[in-house]
């Protein structure tokens, strides 16, 4: 059972950026009980934050960045200046990764945001989101298959031949993308639901793109109504959850993945507030499985624990101390 970081870190500089790489494979990095993973600092701008990290990677679609947000200009040719920023600045962190991480060993994990959270996030040239245009929706989630397929070769070429690499797709807007929950860009409606088997098909080819990399793919969704049964159908071999956030279905769906011989990434450790001690966080994932009828070591190596959601809003140290924590609830979890 491992201790991981669901991706992203304070901070708003590459000093930053270099503090929250050293946080990562020091308190991580033992791969026994850790899954040391691509930090992510979004206060360095919005080339640095999951949207923009993700569009520099995906070099078949220019976009550039609006004040509404990034929007795809719908030409080709050389990428607009923000997108070649993004896609710089993601070079500068897999340099600092490169030249740290060369004694590596184990797992590692990538984050990039999924096609169905870009769709509900990136407008089209003509304004609204992607989410809106059946076709352009369709051809961004086949360029970020191969974009994924790129970055994942770039990134084992960094590390050592004996690291294991995880691919996680962000998809936190899915569940509302499948319940009409998106708001059009007058704010006035919604736009329409995905159709489980569309969703299904664009999240497929992404996913099948980490694997054929070599890669494991999870899915994280830290919203209500995860769509388990779908992300697993559609590829997901891990997925990572925010336990205050599943219903009773959501639980159920989280032990057949376990079952099944799948990762559950359990969110347990808080993001907001003060922290509690390990102990406490210890007999709450006790508790769960129990209430699973599962028992620890019946579920093994296939469940870790994470924070709930990202770290973007903590200080520093508050970061530093829920890696430590994830990582000794692992440890204590697994006996």
């Amino acid at each position: 059972m491992r201790g991981t970081g669901v991706g992203s870190f304070p901070g708003e500089s590459q000093r930053d950026y270099d503090e929250a790489l050293s946080v990562v494979l020091g308190e991580l990095a033992p791969a026994e009980h850790g899954l040391a993973f691509l930090p992510e600092v979004p206060g360095r701008g919005a080339g640095a934050a999951i949207t923009g990290r993700t569009l520099g990677l995906v070099t078949e679609l220019d976009a550039d960045l609006q004040p509404e947000g990034w929007r795809l200009t719908g030409t080709s040719g050389a990428s607009p200046v923000d997108q070649r920023r993004a896609r710089s600045l993601l070079a500068q962190d897999l340099d600092a990764l490169e030249e740290r991480a060369a004694g590596h060993t184990g797992p590692f994990k990538v984050q990039v945001a999924g096609p169905w959270t870009l769709a509900a996030t990136v407008e089209r040239p003509r304004g609204d989101k992607l989410l809106a245009d059946h076709g352009a929706r369709r051809e961004l989630a086949q360029a970020l298959a191969v974009a994924v397929a790129d970055h994942l070769a770039d990134v084992r070429r960094r590390l050592p031949d004996a690291a294991e690499l995880v691919l996680q797709l962000d998809e936190p807007a899915l569940p509302a993308v499948l319940a009409a929950g998106v708001p059009t860009a007058s704010g006035f409606g919604k736009h329409r639901m995905v159709h489980p088997p569309e969703a299904s098909e664009a999240l497929a080819w992404v996913l099948a793109a980490a694997d054929a990399a070599g890669a494991t793919p999870w899915v994280h969704c830290c919203a209500p109504d995860v769509p388990i049964g779908l992300l697993r159908g559609a590829g997901a071999r891990g997925v990572m959850l925010d336990l205050d956030l599943l219903d009773a279905d959501g639980h159920d769906a989280a032990a057949e993945a376990l079952e099944a011989g799948d990762t559950v990434v359990l969110g347990v450790v808080p993001t907001t507030g003060r922290l509690p001690g390990d102990k406490v966080l210890v007999e709450r994932v006790l508790r769960w499985l129990d209430m699973l009828g599962l028992d620890p070591e019946q579920v093994g190596a296939g469940l870790a624990v994470s924070p709930s959601c990202g770290l973007a809003g903590s200080t520093a140290a508050e970061a530093r101390r829920a890696l430590e924590l994830a990582r000794t609830v692992a440890r204590a979890v697994s006996g």
